[in-house]
């Protein structure tokens, strides 16, 4: 660097011109610049300098005392401006990475798309790693798999994801010192079920053991769960969390639809059904053990029969076997066999079986029609509203008339507990009464004439509290049923008297028509009151009774209707004049 300093000529028309009056002389300097092949000496001169005035001297030297103070700052500036702009340049030039490594999971079939957003790489290659296999290379594809190509640049696509598309993918720019990010891809499988022990049918014998496997693959490693199809599973669960479904003793009622489903919550889950059928011999159960008929009715018997093979059923009129006549139909509705008897003669009634067989057994279940009444059923309320008598009323349905009923009550013996209307004995024995008991003779009977105006027959004693009971001691009455009902439902009332106050008491009774006696009744408990007087009323509205059944004696027969109730009393009593007496033993 060269410092020049021209000379000073005054102004005139064509050059500069300055003040005539000014203190001070103009000072001019040139600087000059050179630079000499491989030198970086730098020169400085100062080329002519006009002094204008003398006593200027000293502000001269100070002058060029800050000229070389500047001149060395300038020089400092420009090395420095000189280095920056040279890291500036090289810092544009580097390449670089603008994804991230990542981890991403794809379902299987789906696209795979890998990012790799570089920049200043215009003088270098980007590549695609697999493990030691080169994918893509700049903008080449190097690997024949035709799922593969870049996508938007340098973006690795891999379509129909499988698998064994799942690993580490590599971007790498090839610079002298490899730069690179690094992708994760993992693969999710939806469920699948492969296999299946049984192969979905399996045929068991009653009373062996199952065990059926179910096994299945995916990614993540699906559950494995096993249900029953519209029921539930035989341990009594609805879901089973196992590959392994085992039954013990299998019958008919463990047969059925089991699923077995894999599920690990990529995709829809898998499943697959076993259908176990279970062979057994004919197993029968009746509708009704018992039919009831009548002359001129219409008789339905039931057996519901199950069996594998479905077995063949016959009838059997006690060891007759029916064939289809114009009387006799026999229905069959899936595992419901049907014997219908239209217009029942007498000869009828007796004892009927169906007969079931297949390839594994016989079975064989009995049903009876009757044309006996039904067993009663006692409607009267439990307590009465009196201490020493009782309105005791049934009804009982009958195709036949019911010519007679037979009723039995005797105080409820000590330690027994009263549940409801029925008693819980410590000894069934002593409280349960067999038909034949009915008709012993040791028991204390007491039958009540047709004749309405003959009065009772037998002697009759005592009156009220005055009557005596013994341990466990049984009255019996039998009460003619006039006139005779023709309706299907009868029922009847009766006033017993000679009771204790504030007591238990139990009761049966029978029904008897041209066929026979019905079975017996359960026992039904009554109690008495402490003392006469009125009592909730609603106890025996509830039970329809009216006032009229509440009278002494009476014998009331229900037609089908309370309309058609026809109500007979036999005797018009009066508690001063007549009174109903048990003959004692």
């Amino acid at each position: 660097m060269h410092l020049t300093k021209p000379a000073t000529t005054r102004s005139s028309s064509n050059n500069r011109s300055s003040r005539s009056n000014s203190s001070t002389s103009n000072i001019a300097y040139k600087f000059k610049c050179s630079t000499s092949n491989n030198s970086n000496t730098t020169k400085m001169a100062t080329e002519g300098r006009t002094i204008s005035h003398p006593r200027h001297i000293q502000d001269r030297k100070n002058l060029r005392s800050l000229h070389t103070s500047l001149l060395l700052a300038i020089s400092m500036v420009s090395l420095l401006f000189e280095s920056a702009s040279a890291q500036s340049m090289l810092s544009k030039n580097e390449p670089m990475f603008i994804s991230r490594s990542e981890t991403f999971k794809f379902i299987t079939g789906e696209t795979i798309v890998l990012p790799c957003e570089v920049a200043n790489t215009d003088a270098y290659v980007v590549a695609w790693k697999r493990g030691i296999a080169i994918l893509t290379a700049g903008s080449v594809k190097v690997t024949p798999d035709p799922r593969v190509r870049l996508v938007n640049g340098f973006n690795l696509q891999i379509r129909d994801a499988q698998p064994t598309d799942a690993g580490d993918y590599i971007c790498q720019i090839a610079t002298m010192d490899p730069r690179e990010i690094t992708h994760t891809v993992e693969i999710l499988v939806p469920p699948r079920i492969h296999h299946i022990s049984t192969g979905g049918h399996l045929q068991v014998k009653k009373g062996s053991s199952v065990r059926i496997e179910c096994s299945a693959t995916g990614n993540p490693m699906p559950n494995v769960t096993w249900s029953r199809k519209n029921n539930i599973l035989p341990n009594g669960e609805e879901k089973l969390h196992s590959h392994v479904l085992s039954i013990e003793n299998v019958d008919r009622h463990k047969g059925g639809v089991y699923i077995c489903t894999a599920n690990n919550r990529v995709g829809q889950p898998a499943s697959s059904q076993v259908v176990l059928h279970v062979l057994f011999s004919p197993e029968i159960s009746v509708e009704r053990p018992v039919v009831f008929s009548g002359e001129g009715h219409e008789a339905t018997l039931v057996c519901i029969v199950h069996g594998e093979t479905q077995p063949e059923v016959i009838w059997f009129k006690d060891t007759m076997q029916l064939d289809t006549t114009e009387r006799h139909i026999m229905e069959t509705r899936g595992s419901r066999h049907t014997l219908i008897i239209r217009k029942v003669h007498p000869q009828d009634f007796g004892n009927y079986s169906c007969v079931a067989e297949n390839q594994l057994g016989k079975a064989r279940k009995t049903l009876q029609l009757s044309g006996k009444p039904n067993v009663a059923v006692f409607n009267s309320p439990p307590i009465s509203q009196y201490k020493d008598r009782y309105n005791i009323s049934w009804a009982v349905d009958s195709h036949s008339p019911i010519e007679e009923y037979k009723l039995s009550f005797r105080k409820l013996p000590q330690g027994h507990e009263v549940v409801g209307n029925s008693i819980d004995s410590p000894s069934s024995s002593s409280t349960s009464m067999s038909s034949s008991q009915m008709y012993g003779s040791g028991l204390h009977s007491h039958r009540m004439g047709s004749n309405l105006g003959g009065g009772i027959s037998g002697s009759y004693s005592g009156y009220g509290n005055m009557m005596h009971w013994g341990h466990n001691d049984w009255r019996n009455v039998v009460l003619p049923a006039i006139p005779l009902s023709h309706h299907y439902a009868q029922g009847m009332s009766y006033m017993i008297r000679g009771l204790d106050p504030d007591q238990h008491y139990e009761a049966t009774v029978q029904s008897r028509n041209r066929y026979g006696w019905s079975d017996l009744t359960n026992s039904f408990v009554f109690s008495t009151s402490s003392n006469d007087g009125p009592v909730d009323l609603s106890t025996y509205l509830n039970h329809g009774l009216s006032d009229n059944e509440m009278r002494d004696l009476s014998v009331t027969f229900y037609g089908s209707s309370a309309i058609n109730r026809q109500k007979l009393n036999l005797f018009a009593l009066s508690s001063a004049t007549l009174t109903l007496s048990l003959l004692l033993a």
